[in-house]
């Protein structure tokens, strides 16, 4: 009997507090070719959970975004603003077995702490009006692997704090909003940049609280400008040219040092991006960021 291929979904979860930018292609690119290159399939989900930073309109110029550069997704797009009675479902849950708990503690007190959560509010009764929610994290866990980087070692009081599942605002941490949906939507790899190293080990650890296998983990090279800044929405990165797909696709492969060739801009953008997820090869992708280069 034929052997069948461990079935593998990843996904690319952009925020639409801006347009995409030239590293959120970057990561687009990578989620996308690690998953193709394995048969697998490739979600997009919108993590549409805080209102306030939203730019009216970035959800649909996203995607049409993703659509122009040809990085055609699976099935339909899940949006997390449409997933908050799933969430509520989790906290309620783990509030009435004393798994989370109500936190009135101020930002100027952490801070004052030195930025580490020290558990105050656990046991103390905190009313829930103006309150925060944060976990009782008894699956911390100090080293998890990353398939490029190798092992990640977190230092322990970082590991071991209750850290916050539902804003004092009422808006829902994107902590456990990234691991339900993971969870719901049977991701195997999560695939993204290399900033979000401290999130994957909190996230690590909340899918041990929900009983449930964790995926694995693959950080990219972020793309830093000249002064060693992260291209992002918060640092006015410019917006794709949503004119110029092919050259900008070679221009992150190139980022991702995957393979080109020569002719790969008389390729139609079918045709670019079969030959990327042929010739895709996750051990040439660099550890370290990468510079954006000027045109």
């Amino acid at each position: 009997m034929e052997t069948s291929i461990t079935s593998y979904t990843g996904r690319f979860a952009p925020s639409p507090s801006g347009h995409l930018h030239f590293g959120s292609l970057v990561t687009a690119l990578g989620s996308y070719l690690r998953a193709k290159s394995q048969q697998g399939k490739w979600l997009v989900r919108m993590e549409d959970l805080d209102p306030p930073r939203e730019m009216q309109g970035a959800t649909k110029h996203i995607l049409q975004t993703l659509e122009d550069f040809g990085l055609n997704w699976d099935g339909e797009v899940l949006y997390q603003s449409q997933r908050h009675e799933a969430y509520q479902h989790l906290l309620d849950a783990w509030l009435s077995s004393d798994q989370a708990y109500y936190c009135s503690c101020t930002r100027k007190r952490i801070t004052e702490l030195g930025g580490i959560y020290d558990g105050y509010c656990h046991h103390k009764n905190v009313s829930e009006k103006h309150s925060a929610i944060r976990l009782v994290n008894t699956e911390q866990q100090t080293l998890f692997y990353d398939e490029l980087l190798g092992e990640i070692h977190v230092p322990k009081d970082f590991a071991s704090e209750d850290y916050i599942l539902k804003r004092r605002d009422g808006l829902y941490a994107y902590q456990l909003a990234v691991v339900a949906d993971d969870a719901a939507q049977g991701i195997t790899e999560v695939v993204r940049g290399s900033d979000l190293l401290t999130s994957s080990m909190h996230q690590h650890t909340l899918f041990g609280k929900l009983k449930t296998q964790a995926p694995k983990w693959l950080h990219l090279p972020l793309v830093v400008s000249p002064d060693g800044r992260k291209l992002s929405k918060q640092n006015h990165a410019e917006p794709l040219d949503r004119m110029q797909p092919k050259p900008l696709l070679i221009k992150a492969l190139a980022v991702l040092n995957q393979p080109t060739s020569p002719d790969l801009l008389d390729f139609d953008l079918e045709s670019l991006l079969h030959y990327a997820v042929k010739h895709f090869d996750m051990t040439l992708i660099p550890k370290s960021n990468q510079t954006q280069r000027q045109n």
